[in-house]
């Protein structure tokens, strides 16, 4: 059962984002208002087999719809804006408030939700501030590795709730700069609360300068004979831009690979961010008409995605591009964790035909994180100064290291918290407190089905992609209690049927055996029975024999 929050009380808590990078989903609770911030998406382990995205479970908003504010868009990345169609969905939201390419993104998405309702969205500058029941909300620019990405300061009869969203500390930034007079004069008014990115908590020292890497692909680039391929995160639109860019430098037409992709450099030429010479994006098919050293193709496929243009490319699968000789492949993003073995399958495939690979090294700067390391989250408790503060996005050991260098620059250790998903922590005059639990959880998306995955049915694909399937094909007269042929064998992912002959043999009589033995103890056979009695003594059989548990299916065939 869901806590009650004292409508009174300041309420913070997590749909998801805490234990985990992803699925972000932030809500904060005052006087019967709800202020949802982000609603993104989790992309799924190797664990998940088959679910497309994870998202957070809203049956908490769906109860209390009537108290939602908004949704307030913190930027445009997936593990952010992905779960907006599947909200709405479900939740009545009355306007959502996002600023930049995430509004642009966002619309993008919406376009492919043609069931949906329209619904305003509200487009925000760093300078505007909105004013709610006793609850005031204003904005403050920070860095991160996409454009317009905001700090939320909710002011409120308790004091100043301050929310980074994603962030880093960059002096040097390819865009506009972090508005760090802002940071300082909340800090010195006073923040109550400050809730904090921890993805990168566990680094040591200050994230590199998005500025630095732009240098890198340009010393990169001067060097490369050839066709130059790039892969990267489509929704990384500077690291785009600085591809482009070095492309210009050194004459080369450019030409993009990827649906998501060319969404990216369509929003970052509408809003400004992207801004090649005219002639320098090609259409694919026009590659031909240019040789190899005057072209670059960037594309989607940096973390080994099966499906994305560079795997395809890589595999030989590509509709349009062919690898040569003399191709030089650069990975400008880092692996998620997860994904090392899908990337790495990709660069042998290049090796294999001949291209020149490059990754990010301490030799050849092709990525930056977007997330501020433990020099800047420092920076940012000694800008701040928060009495309560709560380490968010991230998993539990980020959360703990954040949590303590949090302490270690003054925070009082009985005032930082740290959450799960549904714990809620509470504010008044009297103190903070964690004061219960709102429902949460997890909801699986696979294709345009919203939670029609089952906990049953990822235990049924896990085994069947360990230990494959086995049935048995049984024809029976159940008036005459007999069996007229023998029962078939139907093997997929367990055994190889014609390597196995004896096994399968084997199984056969067994079963024959059995089932005879069981027709002759009733007077009146119950399929039912006997298939559930079948399938309980031939996994007990199977697993004598192999040591293996695959999916036993008895398949009935009656004849009268």
């Amino acid at each position: 059962m869901d806590t009650v929050i004292n409508r009174k009380d300041l309420a913070f808590f997590a749909l998801g984002g805490l234990g985990e990078v992803g699925k972000n989903m932030y809500i904060l609770q005052y006087d019967n208002q709800i202020f949802i911030i982000d609603a993104g998406i989790l992309f799924p382990d190797e664990h998940l087999l088959g679910v497309d995205y994870v998202i957070p479970d809203f049956s908490y908003l769906r109860q209390n719809q009537e108290k939602i504010v908004g949704l307030f868009i913190t930027h445009g990345h997936e593990d952010h804006i992905g779960g907006i169609p599947y909200l709405l969905k479900q939740v009545k939201i009355p306007k959502i408030y996002a600023a930049g390419v995430a509004v642009d993104l966002i619309q993008n998405k919406l376009m492919d939700f043609k069931d949906l309702d329209p619904i305003q969205i509200i487009e925000f500058k760093s300078y505007f501030t909105y004013k709610f029941k006793d609850v005031e909300l204003s904005f403050i620019r920070l860095n991160h590795s996409i454009p317009d990405s905001f700090c939320f300061v909710f002011k409120t009869p308790y004091g100043s709730f301050v929310h980074t969203g994603d962030f880093k500390i960059d002096f040097t930034p390819v865009g506009p700069q972090t508005e760090y007079e802002k940071l300082a004069k909340i800090g010195t008014e006073g923040v109550l609360c400050l809730t904090a990115d921890s993805t990168n908590a566990l680094v040591p020292g200050s994230t590199e300068s998005e500025s630095k890497i732009g240098t890198s692909i340009n010393e990169l680039f001067s060097h490369i004979k050839g066709r130059a391929i790039v892969a990267t995160f489509a929704s990384n639109i500077y690291r785009v831009s600085q591809i482009i860019e070095a492309s210009v430098l050194h004459n080369r037409k450019v030409a993009v690979f990827g649906r998501s992709m060319s969404k990216t450099i369509e929003i970052g030429q509408q809003v400004g961010y992207i801004k090649p010479p005219k002639g320098t994006l090609i259409e694919p098919e026009d590659l031909q008409n240019y040789r190899p050293e005057e072209t670059t193709l960037i594309c989607t496929g940096s973390q080994g995605e099966p499906l994305a243009a560079l795997s395809r490319i890589a595999s030989g699968t590509h509709r349009q591009i062919k690898l040569v000789p003399g191709d030089t492949i650069i990975f400008s993003s880092s692996p998620i964790p997860g994904n090392q073995e899908g990337i790495n399958k990709t660069i042998n495939l290049l090796i294999k035909n001949g291209c020149e690979v490059i990754t990010h090294s301490p030799l050849t700067d092709t990525h930056t994180s977007g997330h501020a390391s433990q020099n800047e989250l420092k920076l940012i408790q000694a800008l701040l100064k928060p009495k309560y503060f709560v380490p968010v996005h991230g998993e539990y050991r980020m959360q703990r290291v954040h949590a303590d260098l949090a302490i270690s620059c003054g925070v009082k250790p009985e005032n930082a918290f740290i959450l799960e998903n549904g714990d809620v922590l509470s504010i008044n005059e009297h103190g903070a407190r964690i004061s219960g639990h709102v429902h949460s959880g997890e909801v699986y998306i696979d294709g345009s089905q919203v939670g029609d995955i089952s906990g049953n049915i990822l235990r049924e694909r896990k085994i069947l992609s360990e230990d494959g399937l086995f049935s048995l094909v049984v024809t029976i007269n159940p008036d005459k209690k007999i069996l007229p042929i023998d029962p078939q064998v139907v093997s997929r992912g367990f055994i190889y049927m014609k390597d196995s002959e004896d096994l399968t043999k084997h199984i056969i009589n067994c079963a024959k055996k059995y089932i005879n033995s069981e027709l002759q103890k009733v007077k009146l056979v119950n399929l039912n029975i006997l298939k559930y009695n079948v399938q309980e003594y031939l996994s007990k059989l199977i697993y004598e024999e192999t040591d293996r548990k695959p999916m036993i299916i008895p398949i009935f065939m009656v004849l009268k």
